[in-house]
């Protein structure tokens, strides 16, 4: 796509250039499912219709809009973006699977550093009174992933007790 670029609208300047091939990829991302003549046809009967109302965004196309050179480097360009972004959209699966491998590396970093690490005052507190509060014999903790892991533990063993005592008050009322 890019290398298409500097082969077509040789006679545009750079600004207008940039701004109209902005907009055609625009267009193509903005409605994939129709061909590259239909894109076409809806951006040239769009910048007609502009032009007459005199507050067309491109007033340089005025002379343009008809040439056969400035209509097949422009095809020509809409059929570079819908590749582009049909190459993109085969790639999807790939990219989240990346993404996915890199959320579980962070993770796994974001542990072994936990486990290098002394556990926080506000981690052993916690701990501390959970263990008063469900009767649980005190462990010394020796990192944070520990003790995140232990206060994890005690309260998914201890969550079910919870939910049905309310449960059961709920009902009672």
């Amino acid at each position: 796509m890019y290398e298409i670029k500097k082969q077509i609208f040789l006679d545009l300047t750079k600004n207008q250039k940039s701004a109209l091939c902005n907009y055609l990829r625009a267009l193509v991302k903005k409605s994939p499912d129709l061909s590259s003549d239909e894109i076409w046809e809806s951006f040239a009967a769009d910048e007609r219709y502009y032009l007459e109302l005199n507050c067309s965004r491109f007033e340089f196309l005025e002379q343009l809009l008809d040439d056969n050179n400035f209509k097949s480097d422009a095809i020509k360009y809409i059929k570079e973006c819908k590749k582009y972004y049909d190459y993109k959209e085969q790639q999807k699966p790939l990219r989240e699977a990346q993404k996915e491998f890199e959320r579980k590396k962070r993770k796994f970093l974001q542990e072994v550093k936990m486990s290098k690490e002394p556990p926080t005052k506000k981690q052993l507190y916690y701990y501390e009174k959970l263990c008063k509060k469900y009767d649980i014999e005190k462990r010394e903790l020796s990192s944070k992933l520990e003790a995140r892991n232990e206060i994890d533990k005690i309260i998914t063993e201890h969550a079910p007790q919870i939910s049905k005592i309310e449960y059961n008050e709920q009902e009672e009322d």
